[in-house]
């Protein structure tokens, strides 16, 4: 594949794709102001680690479900309707967490952030491959690692809010003078005081950023924006999947994009977890994500200057082996330099998804946007693997350090989950870059 010169967006784009890169911050912002929520569902409610986990299945779940016919709706409509419709969802699905509060049930908390997700399938199904069609194809995927390199921006502030404004309040966090939980030992009226209240400092932000993003809904909705014939026009979905599914390496990137999602939420989902097992609170762990969020800031930018000069794959395979060096580490080496490590993974965890997702998208066509739904889809891969990490942390108790295996505690021997999804991704970039772009054999 030959790295292109061309202009990476055209003057006449440039409106809309601000406007569309502006919500790449705003699902960021989402993502990571629910991940340290595991942490704090667990506690709030007292919950087992499975239990809290099915929060991540509940956000994740709905990309799967909700893609596909995200898809239908854009090929029938158009991208900007898909946008519109995805920020309802959005909005909708942040406002429930008022009754969610009121009820005082996690299981409508789960069903907020399953609508809520609705939403964000929507806009990733519509956005990624509309700022993919936003100029040459030869810089497409650069174009949208530039793109993507704002959604942790809005990610970073995400986890600054949980911090803040959520974990920093929770009384349910507290902790005696001998270390030990306050509201483990209250009464059961107790509990409930400090429940109600606990629960609606987790209401207000998602109560509010539903409120922002019905703000960023009218203000497109009298945006003109532009068509891309080609990735816009009609096709049939049953020809279009057909097509996709005979073509490689479309098929290794759905599948090594659904590990890699997997890797990252357990990744920044259970660093707490990890923080937590060597005496560190989530309140003080936040800022471990928070460091790791900036370093995956830099990697990105990073990264995107360097697909300018290096192939997509080739500079895929050496993340992958980057993520899976620091991962080792984090599991073989307890304590502050295994969580130092565990940092480390999000600056090679940085390029892989827009990447993956360019490289899998490269030459569709038409059938980008169906493309797109599968790849979408594959974000799955986030509810289902902290899931099996959950488990794997219950083994021996609800601690963390309750058994040890291959000589380390359940929590760090856990991340041989984001290890093997590492693995994954650097075969199917090994594979596109020694197959398909070395022997100009893309399809």
């Amino acid at each position: 594949m030959t790295i292109s010169k061309s202009v990476l967006v055209p003057k006449k784009m440039l409106l809309p794709f601000i406007l569309i890169t502006s919500l790449f911050a705003l699902w960021g912002f989402a993502n990571d102001i629910t991940n340290p929520m595991v942490s704090a569902f667990k506690k709030v409610l007292e919950l087992d680690n499975f239990q809290a986990s099915l929060v991540q299945l509940a956000f994740y779940g709905g990309y799967f479900t909700m893609a596909l016919p995200a898809a239908i709706f854009v090929n029938r409509f158009s991208y900007k309707k898909g946008v519109l419709l995805g920020l309802v969802l959005y909005a909708v699905g942040a406002i429930l967490f008022y009754p969610a509060a009121a009820y005082e049930e996690f299981g409508f908390f789960l069903a907020a952030l399953y609508i809520l997700t609705f939403g964000l399938a929507f806009l990733e199904t519509t956005a990624n491959p509309y700022i993919l069609s936003m100029g040459p194809e030869k810089t497409a995927t650069q174009r949208l690692n530039l793109a993507q390199a704002f959604n942790p921006i809005g990610a970073l502030a995400g986890l600054i809010v949980a911090q803040k404004f959520i974990l920093a309040s929770l009384q349910s966090d507290d902790l005696n003078a001998a270390g030990n939980s306050v509201y483990e030992n209250l009464s059961e009226n107790a509990k409930a005081v400090v429940r109600t209240a606990d629960l609606a400092v987790i209401r207000d932000p998602y109560v509010i950023l539903g409120l922002v993003v019905i703000g960023f809904l009218v203000f497109i909705a009298f945006v003109k924006m532009p068509q891309n014939k080609d990735q816009e026009a009609k096709v049939k979905i049953g020809n279009s999947i057909k097509r996709l599914f005979s073509t490689p390496k479309f098929v290794g990137g759905v599948v090594a994009q659904a590990f890699y999602v997997g890797a990252q939420i357990m990744c920044w989902t259970y660093l707490y977890q990890y923080a937590e097992s060597f005496g560190i609170n989530n309140e003080n762990a936040v800022n471990y994500g928070i460091a790791a969020l900036s370093v995956f800031i830099i990697g990105r930018w990073v990264g995107t200057a360097m697909l300018r000069y290096i192939n997509p794959a080739k500079l895929l395979l050496f993340f992958s082996f980057g993520a899976i060096i620091c991962t080792l580490v984090t599991i073989f080496v307890p304590g502050m330099t295994g969580l130092y490590a565990l940092v480390a993974i999000s600056f090679f965890m940085s390029i892989m998804f827009p990447t993956i997702y360019g490289i899998a998208l490269e030459g569709r066509g038409e059938d980008a946007k169906f493309g797109a739904a599968f790849l979408v889809m594959a974000i799955v891969g986030g509810a289902l693997m902290p899931t099996l990490q959950g488990l794997i942390l219950d083994l021996g108790g609800l601690g963390y350090t309750d058994v040890r295996i291959l000589g380390v505690p359940e929590v760090n021997f856990s991340f041989v989950l984001p290890l093997f999804c590492f693995v994954i991704v650097a075969i199917y970039s090994r594979n596109v870059f020694a197959i398909y772009d070395k022997n100009n054999n893309d399809d």
